[in-house]
């Protein structure tokens, strides 16, 4: 290993997390031959096979897996050094890789684009997944912060809550329903149901209330995106269980129905592996996501005030 660059083993980092000669060369802006030509550099330096191929696919080897462990420990002390001598110049720069559960996507975007101009040296990775999704990365550490609305119990985690998440029950914005108050749960099971796939933290929360009130839903439909679900309600084709923050300005074809129970309470928070040391930027945007959250729920209990202040002048 005395003769492995810096660059041979970037060039293997990339190789090894994409499983691609090709997408690394892409990444990396090279060209394929010369990707193949520094692995084998490396590959001779270290004296045993990275990879091995089987059929068209490319796995590492035992000695490739340490090997990309090594490398994603070394990148990262140098991406913390980095960090560190741009704190001590007064900058905030380096990168912040930051994973986010499905329905999160719908405010985490808003809440980045003031933290992106509060520091311009600090480049965003997100990656969007649902709650296994996110699991596997935490398991295999591939990220600084992970927004969930569920902590995870069988992995050993620190967290902090930052916002509410409420369920409501949503219905086309005509359905039968959309005038009455206090609808008994049971009354949801004679209605056409759209459910999230197996392993949604949605479903699972939904299915827990179903279940301590013995209620069974006629699930007509199950998709994997909130998307799909609001325009499979707005056409019609049932109701649904989804976070209020998937609603949005242009979604006045939907109604939240007041069913009992309901809203069930949760919460978005901030979670990473027990004895993580967060880098600068990350510690930096868990503090900026904790003043960005308090000043989203003061402003929402002042234009909650004021409706309720309209509504009875009116």
């Amino acid at each position: 290993m005395n003769q492995a660059t810096l660059h041979q083993l970037k060039v293997f980092e990339a190789a090894a997390r994409h499983g691609s000669f090709t997408r690394a060369a892409e990444e990396l802006f090279l060209t394929q031959p010369t990707v193949s030509m520094q692995i084998k550099q490396l590959t001779k330096s270290v004296g045993l096979p990275l990879f091995e191929q089987v059929g068209k696919r490319l796995y590492l080897t035992e000695a490739g897996r340490e090997l990309y462990a090594t490398c994603r420990h070394i990148f990262d002390t140098i991406a913390q050094f980095e960090m560190k001598v741009a704190d001590l110049k007064g900058l905030k720069q380096g990168q912040l890789r930051l994973a986010v559960i499905t329905t999160a996507k719908y405010f985490i975007p808003r809440l980045l684009g003031p933290f992106c101009q509060l520091y311009p040296g600090i480049e965003i990775s997100l990656q969007v997944t649902n709650h296994e999704g996110i699991l596997e990365r935490m398991t295999n550490n591939m990220d600084d912060l992970y927004i969930m609305s569920q902590v995870p119990e069988h992995l050993d985690v620190s967290y902090q809550q930052f916002l509410e998440n409420p369920l409501v029950v949503l219905a086309p914005i005509n359905h039968p329903l959309s005038k009455e108050k206090n609808i008994p749960i049971q009354r949801l099971a004679d209605e056409p149901f759209i459910m999230r796939e197996p392993g949604s933290g949605t479903r699972r929360a939904v299915q827990q209330l179903f279940d301590q009130h013995g209620v069974t839903v006629k699930v007509k439909l199950e998709l994997g995106s909130n998307e799909a679900i609001k325009h499979a309600i707005a056409g019609g084709l049932g109701i649904s269980v989804l976070s209020r923050h998937t609603l949005l300005p242009d979604s006045g074809d939907l109604t939240i129905l007041d069913v009992e129970h309901f809203p069930i309470k949760r919460d978005w928070y901030m979670v990473y592996p027990s004895g993580k040391q967060l880098s600068i930027v990350a510690r930096t945007y868990f503090e900026y996501l904790l003043d960005a959250a308090k000043q989203i729920v003061e402003q929402t209990a002042v234009s909650s005030s004021e409706k309720h202040e309209e509504s009875g002048i009116n």
